[in-house]
């Protein structure tokens, strides 16, 4: 697969803010406010609002017009989707690859937007798994300089760069729904780092996703890479604020290989996975409990189907802060003996 080079911005440029997903900015309006203001004032970038950028009812159509249109606007340079949902399914699959191939532009988002990006993968377009105006832009009280810095490789430079772990991570949210709480800080705790198993020196096209995505991508026959594909790709996975237990884990992996994706596949990151939500408040000894079941499942199965590839567990990607805007369709490099990572942006 050859993957078209995605223009960088320069400060001025103006980004589309697109829902195609879930129209958050038509629910809170201070949160997408704050989110442009950051865009702007620490970027240097020009945000556009489009038609469904605060419809919540938008139809599926109508999202897919968006999407459309702001590639095909020669003054937009890159797109940020405002957040998440869970109906992209829908639509994704009946949108046309020449509007996009054609105008290769950033896209960043990630949860739901995992239909998209692979949408974009199979056009040989890259985009960024992250950088979601409301959950990175918008952070409560300040943007995570961690985040900043992996952003600002994303926007505006080029070539391989070594992925970190940060010190900090944050796992409890404020409630978007009292404005009071975007001048309070989140509740930070120590990061452990990586999780390593496997020795093999590896390298690869990443692609992947959020794994409630990716299941619905298996379950309704959506296009993916081929099984020849897989052979050239590094899979990365992370799953949702829904907090999916193991065993539903576990038949998604189990999915993937039996499909034979998994002995193909030169690496797996794993993303630090939510352990927390206001309707799973679990306690720092359950999310710990949560977070080494998974580590340890995703050992399990994929060492039936895949003995040597590397393994990378609690990586900075996906529903965590701060928050790598991990490159997609993009060369990334793992080197197992000296435990680092290095990605194309």
């Amino acid at each position: 697969m050859k993957f078209q080079p995605l223009p960088k911005l320069k400060k001025g440029d103006q980004v589309a803010i697109l829902s195609p997903s879930f129209a958050a900015p038509g629910k809170w309006p201070h949160v997408y406010k704050l989110g442009c203001r950051r865009l702007k004032d620490i970027f240097g970038l020009q945000p556009v609002e489009f038609p469904t950028t605060k419809k919540i009812d938008a139809s599926g159509k109508e999202r897919a017009k968006d999407l459309i249109a702001a590639f095909e606007t020669k003054e937009i340079k890159a797109i940020i989707a405002s957040l998440g949902g869970n109906d992209q399914v829908t639509y994704i699959k009946n949108l046309p690859k020449k509007p996009f191939i054609n105008n290769p532009k950033p896209f960043f988002g990630y949860s739901d937007n995992t239909h998209f990006i692979n949408h974009l993968w199979l056009c040989g377009i890259p985009s960024f798994y992250g950088g979601s105006l409301f959950t990175e832009f918008a952070m409560q009280n300040k943007m995570d300089d961690f985040t900043v810095k992996y952003l600002n490789y994303a926007f505006f430079e080029t070539g391989q760069k070594k992925l970190e772990s940060s010190p900090i991570f944050n796992d409890i949210d404020l409630d978007w729904n009292d404005p009071k709480t975007l001048t309070q800080s989140r509740h930070y705790q120590p990061n452990h780092g990586w999780v390593w198993d496997g020795q093999k020196e590896s390298q690869g096209i990443t692609w992947g996703g959020c794994v409630e995505s990716v299941d619905e991508l298996l379950r309704h026959n959506i296009s993916i890479p081929t099984l020849e594909q897989f052979k050239n790709i590094v899979l990365f996975l992370e799953t949702s604020e829904e907090i999916p237990s193991h065993e539903y884990f576990r038949r998604v992996l189990r999915a993937l290989g039996e499909r034979s994706i998994l002995k193909n596949i030169q690496g797996l990151l794993i993303g630090r996975p939510k352990t927390w939500e206001f309707n799973k408040q679990n306690t720092d000894q359950e999310k710990e409990i949560y977070k080494i079941g998974q580590r340890d499942m995703v050992i399990e199965i994929v060492r039936k189907y895949n003995q040597i590839i590397p393994i990378v567990q609690n990586l900075d990607f996906g529903h965590t802060s701060p928050q790598i805007p991990l490159p997609v369709g993009k060369n990334i490099n793992i080197n197992s003996s000296k435990k680092t990572i290095s990605a194309e942006f």
